[in-house]
């Protein structure tokens, strides 16, 4: 195989450490024989496993996805309250640091972080498929195995793990949404409760597997938990597809000459710009998503019956600005998000490929 200068990040690379294995210890005669490389390597059978390339990227991209959500986690609940905060509604109309200082004032540190945990228990099974997954993918659109992929082929392969990977958490994703919304200041919300139930329906409000056992109970059974994936993979695919395609195309662009990769800056930065442009071009969408997995809760003031349905009636009530939502403090989060979730993941796989026992990396 020839060598690539620039191999993708998500391809194995080559990681050379000493072997202590072809040593004979000073304690041991020439006559005896040297113990087995199983013997000899700790957690052998662990080693192995974890080191192997689908696997360290399955792990690799968990961690990067529960650090890189974690690291925005307020400027993504205020994403969500303005997405689905339609026409005569302004309880978060204003300017970005209001809202967040709004929302630390009224529900303090909590709130700030509210849905943070579900998010992270979904985004940890998500980003995990996800990168898993591109593995799995690219070796069938690869010419020989191990080459280079086109851009289109990057895209193709980073949509189907994006479809994979939200099908797998949906029903997470949908809860997350419910969870950030029900504690915010939406007067419409308790409508029809009176102050006194308002206030204590605030102070006791359902958790992560209480809010899916009800909406699973009142609203339909599990076609409830999948409300919105349409508009979801919609946006996922083509948001996946142009993340990984614009990352290793940029990537390649920010390393040096005669390296193999970039340096970590480099890293942030092909992060925070592959994020930055997918998001933006996919950015209806998951406008859409957010307005159909709040659509059958009272209060809100819509009820879509389809994807047309619901671009039309915005669109009419809220101008094409009504699409963008929401964007401001989405790509305040974007870049670092997506940042931080590329360097993490590269030094997560990175550090996992370094334990394959070295016996492994000796065989033809």
């Amino acid at each position: 195989m020839s060598h690539n200068p620039n191999p993708s990040p998500l391809a194995p690379t080559s990681l050379p450490h000493p072997n202590p294995l072809k040593t004979i210890p000073a304690n041991m005669s020439s006559t005896q024989s040297p113990p087995s490389p199983v013997e000899a390597t700790p957690y052998y059978g662990i080693r192995s496993w974890i080191s192997q390339a689908v696997v360290a990227s399955f792990i690799a991209g968990g961690t990067a996805g529960a650090v890189s959500r974690t690291v925005v986690s307020p400027l993504e609940r205020l994403k969500i309250l303005l997405q689905v905060q339609n026409v005569g509604r302004d309880e978060y109309k204003m300017s970005i640091s209001k809202a967040l200082s709004k929302m630390w004032r009224e529900e303090g540190w909590r709130g700030m972080m509210a849905g943070n945990g579900t998010n992270c228990i979904r985004i940890v099974p998500y980003s995990a498929v996800q990168f898993g997954s591109y593995n799995i993918y690219k070796k069938g659109f690869e010419s020989t195995p191990g080459a280079s992929l086109s851009p289109l082929s990057r895209l193709c392969c980073g949509a189907l793990a994006g479809i994979t990977s939200v099908t797998v958490t949906y029903p997470l994703d949908i809860v997350r949404t419910r969870l950030s919304i029900q504690s915010a200041s939406f007067a419409a919300l308790a409508k029809d409760k009176s102050v006194a139930a308002a206030e204590a329906a605030k102070k006791k409000l359902p958790g992560m597997w209480g809010t899916m056992k009800q909406m699973y109970m009142s609203e339909g059974g599990i076609p409830a938990l999948y409300r919105g994936i349409l508009p979801t993979v919609a946006g996922v695919a083509p948001y996946v597809g142009l993340n990984f395609m614009i990352y290793e195309s940029v990537r390649t662009y920010f390393t040096p000459e005669g390296e193999t990769a970039p340096s970590n800056f480099g890293k942030l930065g092909a992060g925070a710009i592959s994020g930055g442009v997918a998001q933006t071009c996919t950015y209806p969408l998951d406008v859409l998503r957010r307005r159909f997995q709040i659509n059958t809760m009272s209060g809100m003031g819509y009820q879509y019956k389809g994807i047309f349905d619901a671009i039309r009636v915005i669109v009419a009530q809220e101008g094409v600005r009504g699409l963008y939502k929401g964007i401001s403090p989405n790509l305040l989060k974007v870049a670092p998000s997506m940042a931080s979730s590329w360097l993490s993941f590269e030094m997560t796989r990175d550090f996992l490929m370094e334990l394959k026992p070295i016996e492994d990396e000796d065989e033809p």
